[in-house]
């Protein structure tokens, strides 16, 4: 974590090239300090954060007056920040019979900004203060501060699940990490009304960014493993699977288990868990099928590369087989030599530095909040499974000397729709998180998606893809915005890279050119809006025959001259 005075010196650098972000932060105390190391760690994540600072203390009237300066800035994001020490100071100016009021007064409000506010809401709950008027009691009263302290957190999540757009930023968390009297120092508060201290300024910032990154589709999907000294205690190829560190028993053991815990729980979540070890492959396999004191198994494993190469170039080829980027990508080694060499030769990959002592592994793992999302549904639960059968495909392929026969072979199949109750959910959250694969990367939500579909101005189509191995569930998502009785513009298109290479583009501009034949459409509208993340499909559109038009980066289609593409995809 970098501290609050390199934040600012990232910010002297030229940062034109890096993509702009608005945002606006509204708070009650002093946050011209918040400020600087929000876009500090802007720069760090590769962004140029346009950030407009209310002026003090002037949340109320930034939100409820419609020719602000929040209004006019016009951000993306708006960070809310009402601290708990002008919450303290309301209540204690309160007549008693209104101390049970005070949680849901500031939730009317919060409820009112996301209603008013156009654009994503980031709002830090509130860090509890323990003012001991009433002391441990205080958990029975609910008049108490305490009390209404934590019913306004617990009541501000279940806000969250009401507005899409609303965001909790968990500062309440980091003063459960780090403690109270770090975050927060009294002398600097009374001498400049600023809150946190310079410490947790980064740590603050870096939780806010955290939510941004993940909004704007850049998060972590994989955690790549190594195994000896890292998943579990000593080097089975000369201890034996016998004798390994593990088990919930007293001992070094018990930090190993802990720690397979908490990686089963992100696989369990949606993270995709892969291995990457200097071992004979087979050793290396014995303790996931025959200690019994293990917690991760191999079926919770979705790549297993065990062997005596360099672990840069088994990174690559397990990148390969699950082809996302290397950015989305987290390794954890224990040997800093091997680390050193994965962040020197994989520029991308996150290669956190692990303590030396295991037992500490988990609580430092903790402070870095390195699987942050913006979304989440039961589809992702599958997602090891999707992998493992990708990689069951990527040795098949080997077999095949000839593409077309191997593509022939899967026996692929896909279910062409419109959205659905059904699927709905799971098309905007691949809204949120597809950036190679995404030609306009246009985020929408659940209710964006669910009035395109009622629109007579737009068309919509899914599509799923199945084979031989298993079932990829939803894959792909197109919508056509309906200009005029004889053109369709490609709003949206969307694929998951998973399936690439296996004629799904055909396929999938098979389909809509069939549709549009079928309603009259003469001509189709595509275009390709670049970002640091999409280059691949920078020639889509060209590759799919559309034709230049005199508009950068928007190409044609005449419908009637399309002559079907070949697939092996068959409609079911």
């Amino acid at each position: 974590m970098l501290d609050f005075k390199q934040l600012k010196r990232l910010q002297k650098q030229d940062l034109s090239a890096l993509p702009e972000i608005k945002v606006s932060l509204l708070g009650d105390t002093a946050t011209q300090f918040l400020s600087t190391a929000i876009k500090g760690v802007g720069v760090e994540r590769g962004f140029r954060i346009n950030l407009m600072e209310a002026e003090y203390n002037q949340v109320e009237r930034q939100v409820m007056d419609p020719a602000s300066d929040l209004y006019q800035h016009g951000a993306k994001y708006t960070v809310v920040f009402q601290s708990t020490h002008k919450l303290l100071e309301q209540y204690s100016l309160m007549d008693a019979t209104e101390w049970s009021s005070l949680a849901d007064k500031r939730l009317n409000f919060i409820n009112t900004v996301c209603a008013q506010v156009e654009g994503k809401i980031i709002c830090m709950n509130y860090p509890e203060i323990e003012d001991t008027i009433f002391g441990s009691y205080a958990n029975k009263i609910e008049g108490s501060f305490t009390y209404q302290i934590r019913k306004l957190n617990y009541e501000l999540m279940r806000l969250a699940e009401q507005f899409p757009n609303l965001f909790i930023c968990d500062i309440a968390g980091l003063q459960n990490k780090f403690g109270r009297d770090w975050m927060f120092d009294s002398s600097v508060y009374v001498s400049t009304e600023m809150i946190f201290s310079i410490d947790a300024l980064p740590y603050v910032a870096s939780r806010v960014l955290d939510i941004v990154s993940a909004i704007e589709g850049r998060f972590k999907k994989c955690l790549i493993l190594d195994l000896d000294n890292t998943v579990w205690g000593g080097i089975v190829g000369d201890d034996g699977w016998e004798n390994i560190q593990i088990g919930h028993g007293l001992g070094i053991g018990k930090a190993f288990s802990e720690f397979q815990q908490w990686v089963k729980k992100l696989k369990n979540r949606g993270i995709v868990i892969c291995v990457c070890s200097k071992n004979d492959e087979e050793k290396a396999k014995e303790p996931f099928l025959k200690n019994p004191e293990m917690v991760l198994r191999l079926e919770d494993v979705s790549v297993f590369v065990a062997n005596w190469e360099n672990k840069a170039d088994n990174i690559r080829t397990i990148q390969q087989i699950l082809n996302v980027g290397f950015d989305s990508m987290v390794f954890l080694d224990d040997n800093p030599a091997e680390r050193a060499i994965v962040r020197e030769n994989v520029p991308g990959v996150i290669v956190p530095e692990l303590p030396e002592d295991p037992g500490d592994y988990l609580e430092y793992l903790y402070s870095l909040n390195l699987f942050e999302t913006a979304s989440y549904s039961n589809a992702d639960k599958d997602r090891t499974k999707q992998y493992q059968v990708e990689a069951e495909r990527v040795v098949a392929a080997k077999k095949f000397t000839n593409e077309a026969d191997f593509l022939k072979s899967l026996n692929m199949v896909s279910v062409v729709e419109g959205f659905t109750k059904f699927n709905t959910p799971r098309v905007a959250q691949l809204s949120q998180r597809s950036n190679q694969f995404n030609l306009r990367t246009i985020r929408y939500t659940e209710d964006q998606i669910s009035a395109m579909e009622q629109s007579d101005s737009f068309k919509t189509f899914s599509f799923t893809l199945e084979d031989k191995f298993g079932d990829n569930g939803l894959i792909c998502v197109v919508i056509l915005e309906l200009k005029d009785n004889q053109t369709a513009f490609i709003d949206t298109w969307f694929m998951s890279c998973r399936v690439l290479k296996r004629g799904m583009e055909n396929f999938t501009l098979n389909t809509i050119v069939k549709w549009c034949r079928e309603n009259g459409i003469k001509t189709i509208i595509g275009e390709y809006i670049p970002t640091l993340k999409n280059g691949m499909v920078k020639k889509h559109y060209p590759n799919l025959t559309f034709a230049v038009t005199d508009k950068e980066n928007q190409w044609s289609l005449d419908v009637d001259k399309y002559i079907e593409r070949e697939c092996y995809i068959a409609k079911k």
